[in-house]
């Protein structure tokens, strides 16, 4: 389902099914990152919803800050007998370490950003770009999710944002996983299934 206009950067709250027939495979992506072979063969086979709670609150540590930042929490399940994951996510650029059983342990830092930003010919494309798309404090349009392996020697870099695919405007994100000389870029888009923020 095409994302309705009331959501946006400002508030993706709500219930996320990643559209396979849309995304590009992350397969590859997965396997530059060191996911084994059976690993990424379930991911790959598994259905992977995303329950995003928005909310606006004092930053998590390592900040010192009192001042609100916006903060994303993310549980992703997946169909297939696949373990989830969780991310937390506080909008401030603070870089911040998170362990889970896919990635290992990443030093994670999330920002507003523009597209004039964006130095990625892959990641700063197909994007809108409409008044309606600002989001951040200073009019940005799209949320930078930065992840850098901790020992594995890899890094992730996402842009979030909405993009109009098939005439329907969907949420999207560009990823571009980087390590050594290799380079692997793909899309990931998102159905709209409504305001639940829990499994």
């Amino acid at each position: 389902m095409a994302a309705p206009s009331s959501k946006t950067l400002k508030d993706l709250s709500g219930k996320w099914l990643m559209n396979k027939t849309l995304s590009d495979s992350p397969d590859p992506g997965l396997a530059l990152q060191g996911i084994g072979w059976f690993v990424r063969k379930g991911i790959g086979m598994s259905t992977v919803t995303l329950y995003v709670k928005m909310y606006e609150g004092p930053p998590n540590p390592p900040s010192t800050s009192t001042d609100p930042v916006v903060h994303i929490d993310i549980v992703q399940t997946a169909t297939g007998g696949v373990k989830g994951t969780t991310e937390i996510r506080c909008i401030d650029g603070v870089a911040r370490e998170h362990t889970d059983w896919v990635f290992g342990t990443v030093r994670g830092r999330t920002t507003w950003i523009s597209t004039a930003d964006i130095d990625d010919e892959h990641l700063r494309s197909n994007w809108l770009e409409g008044d309606e798309e600002k989001a951040g404090p200073n009019g940005e349009t799209h949320i930078k999710s930065l992840a850098e392996s901790v020992g594995n020697g890899w890094t992730a870099t996402q842009i979030w944002g909405f993009q109009m695919i098939n005439g329907e405007r969907r949420y999207a994100r560009n990823v571009v996983i980087s390590k050594g000389k290799d380079k692997v870029e793909f899309r990931l888009v998102y159905d709209y299934l409504g305001e639940e923020t829990e499994p």
